[in-house]
Formats: C-alpha cells, sequence, structure tokens
C-alpha cells in the first residue's frame, strides 16, 4: 500500500489558496472541499489540506502559528526538470506567491555525492514555504 500525506496548512483567504495552488498546476478535489476548506491534489499520494482559521482551530489546542514570522515547516517537491522547476516559480509568483529569502544560494547545487541538483523556494499567500528540487537521476 502507498501511504498518503495530507498537509494541513492554515490559510486566510481560501479563493487567494485557490488561485494560487491552481495557478501552478494542482488541481482541487471538489469533493473534499467546502466553504473552510480547499483539497488540493499534488500527487495521487500527495495532498494539501488548506482549511481557513476557523477549521483549523477545530484540530489545534495551540494557537495558530503565522508563516509570515515564524517558520514550522519547509515544503520540498520534486521537479522532473530543472524548466520544471523554473516553471513552479514564475507560476507561483503570477498567483500570488512570493520569492522566498532563502539564505543559501538559489539556482545550481551540488549535492552530498557531487550530483546536480537545482532548486529554488517560494512561498504561497499565506507565506508557507514550498521548495521545488530537480535532482540529476543519479541523485535520486
Amino acid at each position: 500500500m502507498d501511504r498518503m500525506i495530507f498537509v494541513n496548512l492554515p490559510v486566510r483567504d481560501l479563493a487567494a489558496t485557490r488561485r494560487f495552488y491552481t495557478g501552478v498546476g494542482f488541481e482541487v478535489n471538489e469533493t473534499y472541499s467546502d466553504e473552510h476548506c480547499v483539497c488540493v491534489v499534488l500527487s495521487p499520494t500527495i495532498y494539501v489540506m488548506a482549511l481557513d482559521h476557523t477549521r483549523f482551530a477545530d484540530f489545534v489546542t495551540t494557537p495558530i502559528a503565522d508563516p509570515r514570522t515564524s517558520t514550522q515547516v519547509i515544503s520540498c517537491l520534486s521537479m522532473a526538470t530543472r524548466e520544471e522547476s523554473d516553471a513552479f516559480v514564475a507560476a507561483a509568483l503570477a498567483h500570488g506567491g512570493a520569492r522566498h529569502p532563502y539564505p543559501v544560494e538559489q539556482g545550481d547545487m551540488t549535492g552530498p555525492e557531487g550530483e546536480e541538483m537545482y532548486g529554488a523556494a517560494v512561498t504561497d499567500p499565506d507565506g508557507h514555504i514550498w521548495e521545488v528540487l530537480y535532482m540529476a537521476p543519479a541523485a535520486a
């Protein structure tokens, strides 16, 4: 059985969230979306459950963190090519995202075994960090 991952994110504006994630090329599963949630399909086994703060608060007892002022997680998506990485970043910026002020050099990188890697990072409209990373086939 393939495990599924459901990333639950608190968001302030579901419409902006929907525009961002569909704008970067993902689909929305309307069956699991409603006035408090947008279910974004990243792959057959990975979903983002974007929940408005009211609904997200149903699942936590601690304050909801503001990803613009603190970092709780960096989600990284693999990309098939360098060009796909660049296209994702361009689409993110065109749909309400922003460049993430990453402290490491963006673009060409070298992995621990000298393998070719290429990456960048953006934030969604709420400030959640999405890193995109292409690894040459030998690196994967």
